[in-house]
This record gives C-alpha cells, structure tokens and sequence, in this order.
C-alpha cells in the first residue's frame, strides 16, 4: 500500500510537494513557510505530517478562523512566532456608499495582477469593508499594481492583523445521510436536490470542488472538501462519520448562511 491510495489521482503532485517539503526540513534541520493552502491542502499536510515526532507543522492564515491558511513545517526545536508566517492585511479602500463590491470580483481583479492564489489568503467583507491577506513577499507588488476592482478604482491601506473584520459569512452545520460519497450524490444530499439535478449541475460547469470546476459527478468527496453549487451556495465536508445501519454514509456538513 503506497501513501497515494488515500489521495485522489489529481492530488499526488501536492502529495509530493508536502514530501519534499518534510524531507528538505528533516535534512536543513530549518523551517520550511508555505503559501497559503485551502483546507483540503491543509488536511493532506496534517495526515502527512501530522504523525511525526521529529517535523512537525502549525497553521495560520491571518486570524485563526481563517480558511485559507499557511503551514510552518518545522523540526522540533523551533518556536513558531505569529511573525513567522509573514502575512500581511490590506483593506480596499473605495465608495462604498454609491457602490457595492463582492468576493468574486476581488478575487477576480488579484489573480488578474498575474499571481498564483497562494499567494492570497481570504477575502473578508463585512459592513461594506473589504479586506484580504496576502504574502509578505507579493506585498508591495500588490500595493503598486491594485487600482481597481471591476471598474471602480481603488486604493489599498495596509492594517495590523489585529483589525481584521469578521466575515459576513456564517456556517450553518448539518447532518446528512448519502448512498455514496460520489459527489453528485453528496450535492443532493446537502442540498435537498435530485441526482438528476446534481449531475445537470456539474456537467453545465456549475459546480466547483476545493475551487476548481469538476466535471465527474462520480468524483469521490473527502473530509474538508470545499463545494460551491452556482446558486445555491457553499458547502464544506467536516466528518465523515461511518456508515449507518441502513448502509448510507453519515456525513457533518457546513453550509453558508
């Protein structure tokens, strides 16, 4: 049995990275700061690391309810500082009273400055402020380059991480029961759809798992899996929990509010 039987086929170049990344520490004897990672990343580094004595790992992605976090992969004599994972926090500064700005056309405008995602951590808007992490080393990249989000214009302050606002964005949990952990399935259990439905959804394009467009309705789904249905919202796989005596899978979900 290989470490990649636990993974889906598309995840082994990250399985890989997250190998490299514990032998390079275990061989310098020195920390290794990662991008920021969505939280399926975060749970293959955790299954990955987690069961080691000499590399360990800590999280962070701006405020400890973020989704979208770093990891320190360290030997076991270093003593994370919140410093270390080098995060910074702007805030878009705009006119908010004669126009509206969403999540979408924020991350939208960041990815169109030519940067990979990692290099951003979460979007929080909350009252009309909008604010988002990124990595120190992209900062005054950013800084210089951001003008405008849509066709507003904009400018951007940097805050202390302590000023971050709370996102608008609330998780609703619920308990479901599925007859499988495909993921068409799991959308209709979430979602109180039809299997016909869910699988309209993912073949128009509509559905995204861990934010990439999936196009197999049969694609297994995994504890912290990210799911977004195009107008019904998001969703996220806390546990899952064994099977019932009915044989379906009991599955704890999170659903935005």
């Amino acid at each position: 049995m290989t470490i990649y039987q636990h993974f889906r086929p598309e995840e082994k170049e990250f399985i890989d990275q997250v190998l490299n990344w514990k032998d390079a520490v275990d061989a310098a004897y020195a920390p290794k700061l990662t991008d920021f990672l969505d939280p399926r990343e975060q749970e293959i580094v955790r299954s990955i690391i987690g069961s080691q004595t000499e590399v360990k790992f800590e999280l962070f992605g701006g405020t400890h309810s973020s989704e979208r976090k770093r990891a320190i992969i360290y030997p076991d004599y270093f003593q994370v500082e919140e410093e270390d994972y080098q995060i910074c926090l702007f805030e878009v500064e705009y006119p908010s009273k004669f126009i509206t700005l969403e999540h979408p056309q924020v991350l939208g405008s960041l990815m169109s400055l030519g940067l990979k995602r990692g290099k951003f951590g979460d979007i929080l808007v909350h009252d009309g402020r909008i604010q988002f992490f990124v990595s120190k080393d992209v900062e005054d990249y950013i800084s210089l380059q951001l003008e405008s989000v849509g066709k507003t214009s904009v400018s951007l302050r940097a805050q202390p991480l302590a000023n971050a606002v709370q996102p608008e964005e609330n998780w609703h949990e619920v308990s479901v029961t599925s007859t499988s952990l495909r993921l068409d399935t799991v959308i209709s259990a979430i979602y109180h759809l039809s299997r016909q439905k869910s699988q309209g959804f993912i073949q128009q394009g509509l559905v995204k798992l861990n934010w990439s467009l999936i196009e197999n309705p049969a694609s297994e789904c995994k504890e912290y899996d990210m799911i977004s249905v195009r107008g019904y919202g998001r969703s996220k796989i806390i546990s899952i929990e064994g099977k019932t005596k009915k044989d379906k899978w009991k599955i704890t979900a999170g659903k935005a509010k």
